[in-house]
């Protein structure tokens, strides 16, 4: 019997006036726009890792609000797929000075239309799902989650 183990990963959806916030990427050697994220790691909840994250990839501290969904994916290039965890969030504030994730090239702010004319491929079909989702109000409130650490 073959042993399942998904990636499981975080997302964050930050909002500021229409505008959402993204990365550019380097992954491959192509250019990708996604969301912050990565991948949940040892000891860490769920809402920690979103946290985390973003602040990593883009100098953004931000505070996590709401649940937007749980998605499997199966990404070609992983043989275990993806179980990403997408939550909505505030910015709070920027941190322009610190350094960001190795193969992240910059953050940015863009509307819906922009970010699906971006000059850049998609990192996945999770992208735009997790923005569709969060504008057709899909939310569920963080007690949802539970962290037995």
């Amino acid at each position: 019997m073959s042993s399942w183990k998904p990636h499981v990963t975080v997302a964050t959806i930050a909002e500021d006036n229409g505008r959402f916030l993204f990365v550019e990427e380097e992954v491959r050697g192509a250019r990708m726009l996604n969301q912050p994220a990565g991948h949940l790691e040892p000891g860490e909840s769920l809402v920690e890792a979103a946290v985390r994250e973003t602040r990593e990839e883009t100098g953004w501290e931000v505070k996590p609000v709401a649940l937007v969904g749980v998605y499997q994916w199966q990404d070609p290039a992983l043989d275990d797929g993806v179980l990403r965890v997408c939550f909505h969030a505030h910015p709070v504030r920027q941190f322009p000075d610190e350094a960001l994730d190795r193969g992240i090239i910059r953050a940015l702010w863009l509307e819906p239309e922009e970010a699906e004319a971006y000059p850049a491929e998609e990192r996945s079909p999770l992208v735009q799902r997790c923005i569709q989702d969060y504008q057709a109000g899909r939310s569920y409130g963080l007690e949802v989650l539970s962290t037995l650490l």
